[in-house]
């Protein structure tokens, strides 16, 4: 018996197998997403490449919220539903999450190798049990996580991506690319997911670009705009992470997770001025560590402790 496990976003969708609580790292396929029509295509194409194994669960992280058991892709036109998954697969158990909730329950799983440390709060600090992972990618989102008694971990659904930007990040933000630019950042999904790098980008210098890796690869190799638009970002991003950690007060640390989080987790010293650039209730974001998710198959670990 088997266990199906799928991360699914935007662009991708990886699936994977999982037996007596390890996944098959030989199983793990990665599927590009305009290729097929439906998820359940996918699936099947899976199935039949894994010889069709006999499944007891399956635990799917979607990249959208979800509720009663069905979810959709906030980036493609994707619908999922735990009914039709259990028909088509004839799992007994199904379940359907959050891909932001499938981060928050690996983080407990996460070794040195799948996360890194960015800044390090006082040996000092307090600790609640509450961490906070800010995804950005594709999208944007948050999940709040939270310590048991006993050891277990209870993860927030939430839907950050949609909220309006704080006053603070606005006005900053406008100071430098104008009023009239600021229609295009009129949520914190779209001015800090990849379109909202390109989108600065465009701003700040005039220039279209197809998506955030232009610019990234500008930036390493030394374009002036993309170091200033990426300079910008990271200032932004830190304000966003001052604001979030007021909100979840996750003083077991903020993990970073993401292709867009990965471009600027090096620029330590930006973010973590930003970060710290607010000086009332400054206590909080000072006694809170900053951490980068480096495990690629970090949701996929997250799906099988959901399940289990």
């Amino acid at each position: 018996m088997a266990i199906l496990l799928a991360d699914v976003g935007g662009t991708n969708a990886r699936l994977a197998l999982a037996r007596n609580g390890v996944i098959d790292g030989s199983s793990i396929t990665r599927y590009r997403g305009d290729d097929y029509s439906s998820f359940d295509a996918v699936v099947q194409t899976f199935l039949a490449e894994q010889e069709n194994p006999r499944l007891s669960a399956v635990c799917v992280a979607v990249a959208g919220p979800v509720s009663g058991g069905v979810a959709s892709l906030t980036n493609r036109d994707w619908d999922f539903s735990e009914n039709r998954l259990a028909r088509l697969t004839d799992a007994d158990h199904v379940r359907l999450i959050n891909d932001l909730m499938a981060l928050g329950y690996a983080t407990p799983r996460l070794g040195a190798e799948g996360v890194s440390l960015l800044r390090a709060a006082p040996a000092s600090r307090s600790r609640n049990g509450q961490s906070l992972v800010v995804g950005a990618g594709t999208g944007f989102n948050v999940c709040g996580v939270q310590t048991l008694p006993g050891g277990g971990i209870s993860c927030q659904e939430a839907e950050e991506g949609h909220t309006s930007l704080p006053a603070n990040i606005a006005g900053r933000l406008s100071d430098r690319v104008g009023i009239k630019a600021m229609l295009d950042f009129f949520s914190t999904e779209e001015t800090f997911a990849g379109r909202g790098l390109a989108r600065l980008h465009t701003a700040l210098h005039g220039k279209e670009v197809r998506n955030s890796e232009e610019i990234s690869t500008a930036a390493m190799q030394g374009d002036a705009e993309a170091e200033e638009t990426y300079a910008l970002f990271t200032e932004l991003f830190g304000l966003l992470l001052r604001e979030l950690s007021l909100r979840f007060m996750p003083l077991d640390g903020i993990f970073l997770a993401g292709s867009v989080a990965r471009s600027f987790a090096h620029r330590t010293q930006q973010l973590e001025a930003a970060f710290l650039a607010e000086p009332y209730m400054r206590h909080i974001p000072d006694n809170t560590p900053l951490l980068l998710i480096r495990d690629d198959m970090a949701a996929l670990h997250g799906c099988l402790a959901a399940i289990a």
